[in-house]
């Protein structure tokens, strides 16, 4: 059996503490589909079976889920594939209607749940975007005056007039985020949907998310994205089978979602909201970065060394701990790796530090620095837990590609007649 624990993050603890007035209240909320056992797909069997009945099962998506979502919160949803994520999404977007239970919400909201719900595939992106605009709140004059600014962030103006059924999937993702964007709603609702934008645009959209979380609005997030929740999230929550299986700090539902997608067991019952989770390898006692002079930094130049300073305090009794570095770009790419072991046992409580100089051939721009501790344990089967150890940033003239630089030794040469 395979446990994996998730990275943690370090946000700070005073982004949680101005908790602002609840804007999504949900109680009780219970949601049912009826799903057919047998399904009865063509004309013939229908004319040799016209009496067959068919039966069906109940599938619960969700059951009895309470919690608050406070104004100006990034809160995210995180769960395994059919533990009924969207499900509740889309009951807070009135999109279905719950079975039991009460939803309310204070301010205008702007859904983002799958591609392409909400437009006309029959008619042209401004066409859509005007509709769309109305619908979510703005008056016709406002949705007119921002289509520009629409098209703008999607970077879609030589398509503005092209019938979205033409559109690609990554046109359409751009184009659908940018309408909703354009409403300024009170409440965004994001579906994982976002993954099927390119990396740059990506990135585009997380600069939206921090500037509307500067702003004082409120983001709903589901996701699969563990580094999402725990650099970007206030509050997280896991859902498991439809129930409501933990809420609080985002690190520690990280660990939950982890453990029950990698671990294949139950997370069990949700802990109280901020209760801490210690089943972990090592908890890091500090980590930091030097510079030539030995002080601690968080920016090298271009080519400077990578001198670490961590040190780490294992958690629990560890054999032959294994040390897997990973540092991350800003859109959480893993740009390069390296694995260390300790051949020994090291005991609860015990420190282990990891020093050392790692060669820099990053391009400027923003890094994270993650630590894997695995054990390999008898009889197969490892513990794997994530640390966000810090993160730093490289200075240098700014390159329009690439995310390492390299030592070319390539000349053009003139080839010469024979």
């Amino acid at each position: 059996m395979e446990e994996v624990i998730a990275p943690t993050a370090a946000v700070p603890s005073s982004a949680r503490d101005d908790r602002g007035p609840v804007v999504i209240e949900v109680r009780g909320l219970d949601k049912s589909f009826r799903v057919p056992d047998r399904r009865i797909d063509s004309l013939k069997e229908r004319a040799t079976h016209p009496l067959t009945r068919v039966a069906y099962r109940e599938h619960h998506a969700l059951r009895g889920v309470s919690f608050d979502v406070r104004r100006g919160e990034f809160f995210a949803i995180v769960g395994r594939n059919g533990s009924g994520k969207s499900s509740l999404l889309k009951v807070l977007a009135s999109i279905y209607r719950a079975d039991a239970g009460t939803v309310r919400t204070a301010g205008r909201m702007a859904p983002f749940i799958e591609l392409g719900v909400g437009f006309n595939p029959e008619m042209t992106a401004r066409e859509n975007a005007v509709l769309n605009g109305v619908l979510m709140g703005l008056t016709l004059r406002e949705a007119r005056r921002g289509l520009d600014a629409v098209l703008d962030f999607a970077e879609l103006q030589d398509f503005v007039d092209l019938k979205l059924k033409n559109y690609s999937s990554g046109m359409l993702v751009r184009f659908a985020f940018a309408v909703m964007v354009q409403a300024d709603a009170d409440i965004m609702l994001i579906d994982e949907v976002l993954a099927v934008g390119d990396a740059a645009f990506a990135q585009k959209c997380m600069d939206v998310f921090r500037e509307r979380r500067l702003a004082g609005k409120t983001i709903v997030l589901v996701t699969h994205d563990m580094t999402t929740v725990q650099t970007m999230c206030d509050r997280a929550m896991l859902i498991h089978d439809g129930e409501l299986r933990f809420i609080g700090e985002p690190e520690d539902a990280a660990l939950h979602y982890y453990r029950v997608n990698f671990a294949g067991r139950d997370s069990g019952p949700a802990p109280a909201d901020g209760e801490k989770v210690v089943d972990v390898n090592a908890r890091v006692v500090h980590a930091q970065l030097r510079d030539a002079a030995g002080g601690a930094t968080e920016a090298l130049a271009e080519g400077q060394p990578i001198v670490l300073d961590v040190v780490l305090e294992a958690a629990r009794a560890l054999e032959r701990p294994a040390f897997i570095f990973h540092v991350r770009n800003a859109d959480g790419q893993a740009v390069f790796e390296f694995t260390r072991t300790l051949g020994e046992r090291v005991g609860a409580g015990r420190r282990v530090r990891l020093p050392g100089t790692v060669e820099n051939r990053l391009v400027p721009g923003s890094y994270a620095l993650d630590l894997y501790v695995r054990e390999d344990r008898e009889g197969g089967g490892m513990t794997v837990q994530g640390l966000r150890l810090l993160t730093f940033s490289v200075q240098g003239p700014p390159r329009p590609y690439g995310v390492v630089s390299v030592d070319a030794a390539v000349e053009p040469e003139l080839e010469r007649d024979a």
